[in-house]
């Protein structure tokens, strides 16, 4: 598997995968990306601002995320705990993967590429968070050696569990 920043070019595939996660999550009844979120305006952005990376596997991406380093207003404010670190830190978000490719540990490999490049840029840590009825990311991130600091809120006032790891 190839770990690499998404260019312009690689926008359908992405959307694919995006589009794909949306309609899963729909059809398991969690309301997490819904209401046209991320969209393809939020992806370009991603790839404009170099925070979008993919993992592409015979020249066909099946997985994506935005990788991104940097204060990021959704987490300062935690409910119920505290984060592990304080300083640089990077987040994961809108983290997917190809229908086909789920549940073979691929999104494990995004989050090991995301713990390199955090290491490489001297952050303290990796923060991500998911909706509390998406099961099968948590599990994921868990697995992953996370640990559950509490609750945060999307702009829409949505409850996302957080969590953190120590680079």
């Amino acid at each position: 598997m190839n770990f690499r920043k998404a260019e312009i070019t690689d926008l359908p595939g992405l959307m694919e995968i995006i589009n794909s996660a949306k309609d899963y999550l729909k059809q398991k009844g969690i309301d997490q990306w819904q209401n046209n979120y991320p969209n393809q305006e939020t992806i370009k952005n991603d790839i404009k601002d170099c925070n979008s990376y993919l993992l592409i596997k015979e020249n066909t991406i099946i997985a994506t995320a935005a990788i991104i380093f940097g204060e990021d207003p959704t987490y300062n404010y935690i409910e119920g705990g505290d984060w592990l670190t304080e300083g640089e830190y990077g987040v994961i978000h809108r983290s997917a993967v190809a229908e086909e490719y789920k549940g073979q540990g691929v999104i494990a490999e995004i989050f090991k590429e995301a713990f390199i490049i955090a290491k490489s840029k001297n952050a303290a840590s990796i923060r991500i968070d998911t909706h509390p009825d998406n099961l099968p990311m948590q599990r994921a991130i868990e697995k992953e050696g996370f640990s559950y600091c509490g609750i945060v809120y999307m702009e829409d006032n949505s409850k996302r569990l957080a969590y953190e790891k120590r680079i």
